[in-house]
């Protein structure tokens, strides 16, 4: 199993660390891992990406042209990576600010009200771990004990009390992740 991913959204979205606990999770999974950031020098505001793949053999690079997934937070990344995805993958977006949605028919679409859905938890913060429920969600490939290591792994001590917040905004993305279009 080898999973290629990009995620893409505006810096201060929480992107990279959304990658950053994905890779944790599959190394308590005893998988490869490869985690790329990408990023302009205004950060917050400015766009971030990040590729991460996961894998049961060894990564031979990080460098991606296509993907089997995208998490898509922001239309400006929605115009630059809807057609990296590979016929057959996976789009999950967030359609908040999205004014251009997919109308790809050979990928599998998936959207998430997560900006909503933060608001609604009264924690903006827990936007991009709603967006992690909805991706285990559609591809459960890492067990959701893991993320909870991968969490304790890659927060500071001092913000392990957030620990149970950060797991009941997953949950709340595992349960409102909405289906556009399956193959």
């Amino acid at each position: 199993m080898t999973e290629e991913i990009i995620i893409a959204g505006f810096g201060g979205q929480g992107v990279l660390s959304l990658g950053k606990i994905l890779c944790y999770s599959a190394i308590m999974q005893n998988q490869e891992v490869s985690w790329m950031p990408s990023y302009g020098p205004e950060m917050r505001g400015g766009t971030a990406n990040v590729t991460v793949i996961l894998s049961d053999e060894r990564i031979s690079s990080p460098v991606l042209k296509s993907f089997d997934t995208a998490i898509i937070l922001n239309q400006q990344s929605m115009d630059k990576f809807v057609n990296e995805i590979k016929p057959g993958g996976t789009l999950l977006y967030d359609p908040n600010g999205i004014t251009r949605h997919p109308e790809r028919k050979d990928i599998n679409i998936y959207k998430i009200q997560g900006a909503a859905l933060a608001t609604e938890m009264g924690n903006p913060q827990t936007f991009n771990m709603i967006i992690m429920g909805g991706f285990l969600k559609v591809k459960p490939i890492v067990l959701l004990d893991n993320v909870k290591k991968g969490l304790e792994k890659s927060l500071p001590e001092r913000h392990h009390k957030l620990i149970p917040l950060n797991i009941e905004a997953i949950q709340k993305g595992i349960e409102n992740v909405e289906t556009v279009i399956t193959l």
